[in-house]
């Protein structure tokens, strides 16, 4: 007999099969038996879901130090990225600031040069004719009663009128040319004087030492761009010093040569001639004086210390007289000497002359009746050794007409002290 009997209990059901051997041979028995659990024990679920708990507890603060570990570095990164904006921010602020302070302190004593002149030029037929010009550059005023610093060429000879505007667009008309170096020499430096303030009070720039000057130093040009914006402010570096270059004045395209410069990244443009170079104490250390019209940022200016004896002679003078020795010279650089074949990386070398018109040393000049040669090499200047930071014309421009000094030369191997005595400078 078979019977089925499915009892429930609870929410699940079991069923068993059981084989006996009442009944019929061969026959099978199917029940279903009731499935139960158990009851737990209250302490053993106290302890189940403390367990739990506790595993919860762990997650959760496994979670929270995970989170908080993560948002801390998350903050410190930011507070570092924000830092470092800040303090570039900063230096960038101060930098600017810097600058706009040495434009307001030092754009009072540059001026605005107006130059008329008369140029003659040949025209067909083999005549000359003469045509006026007018031109702009700048100046750098270095006293108070109107004394002014600037470029030879911005005041070339041929020039029948100068005026200046000052910084505030005041224009003073009766301006007088003082003295200019001549076409010839390498230092390309001209006076002008302010005859008239018409009540003006007039600053004068503060002057620097350039020998103090370095390669990478932080410098700044102010000067009249393109002979139109006044008082342009640039920035730059030192980029180098003891600087050759040939220049012209992309007028009469008459070129000259110019030594012992320094070079800068600056930006130099036409009609900033004669202006200052001045470094972040806001002094002169420089006079700019060409840019090199063939590349990106690359000008040029006279270091002041090659003038302070002139400025000095002028300001106690009232005239200009450029000491004179009369020899054209290399500033000698360890790749300079090497290509010329000298034993010695300093000094000033006179070296042989391919040009008959400009010989190296000027026949009846101090150079001359002192016996210098070409081939010498001046190393010293009454014991003072010419290099990269003192040139032969920065140690001569300390000295005045008149004044007998001892020059150290080296000659095929010898060293000999030759006295001459500085005369002035042909007119020119």
């Amino acid at each position: 007999m078979d019977k089925n009997n499915t009892q429930q209990l609870g929410s699940k059901t079991k069923t068993e099969s059981m084989i006996t051997n009442s009944g019929s041979p061969g026959r099978s028995l199917t029940i279903s038996l009731p499935s139960w659990r158990l009851p737990k024990p209250a302490w053993q679920k106290l302890i189940w879901t403390s367990r739990v708990s506790l595993v919860l507890v762990l997650l959760l603060g496994l979670a929270a130090g995970f989170f908080g570990g993560w948002l801390e570095a998350r903050n410190n990164q930011m507070g570092l990225v924000s830092g470092s904006l800040s303090q570039e921010k900063k230096v960038v602020t101060s930098q600017s600031q810097l600058i706009s302070q040495i434009a307001k302190l030092v754009g009072p004593s540059v001026v605005s040069v107006n130059v008329t002149g008369q140029q003659t030029t040949p025209s067909l037929f083999g005549f000359s004719q003469s045509q006026q010009t007018v031109a702009a550059g700048t100046g750098i005023i270095i006293s108070s009663d109107g004394l002014i610093i600037t470029n030879r060429h911005v005041v070339p000879a041929g020039t029948t009128s100068v005026s200046v505007t000052l910084s505030d667009g005041t224009q003073l008309k009766n301006v007088t040319v003082v003295g200019r170096t001549n076409a010839n020499d390498s230092l390309d430096i001209a006076f002008l004087k302010i005859q008239n303030s018409n009540g003006h009070k007039l600053i004068p720039a503060a002057i620097g030492d350039s020998a103090q000057v370095q390669v990478g130093d932080a410098v700044v040009a102010i000067g009249n761009a393109l002979g139109q914006f006044q008082n342009t402010v640039t920035s730059g570096i030192i980029s180098g010093y003891g600087r050759q270059v040939q220049a012209s004045d992309g007028l009469t395209q008459a070129s000259e040569n110019l030594d012992d410069l320094f070079q800068t990244d600056a930006a130099i443009n036409e009609g900033n001639s004669g202006g200052p170079l001045v470094n972040l104490n806001g002094q002169v250390i420089g006079i700019n004086t060409a840019v090199a019209g063939n590349a990106q940022n690359i000008g040029f200016a006279i270091p002041i210390n090659d003038v302070k004896g002139l400025i000095n002679q002028v300001l106690k003078t009232g005239k200009f007289v450029r000491p004179f020795l009369g020899v054209r010279y290399i500033p000698l650089t360890p790749d300079v000497a090497q290509s010329y074949g000298l034993s010695v990386s300093n000094g000033a070398y006179i070296a042989p002359s391919v040009d008959p018109t400009q010989p190296s040393i000027e026949p009846g000049s101090p150079a001359a009746k002192a016996g210098l040669q070409e081939g010498d090499v001046i190393s010293q200047v009454n014991g003072t050794n010419i290099d990269q930071s003192h040139s032969l014309t920065t140690l001569l421009n300390q000295y005045s007409v008149g004044d007998k000094l001892r020059l150290t030369i080296l000659r095929t191997g010898q060293t000999l002290n030759l006295s001459v005595t500085l005369e002035a400078a042909p007119a020119g």
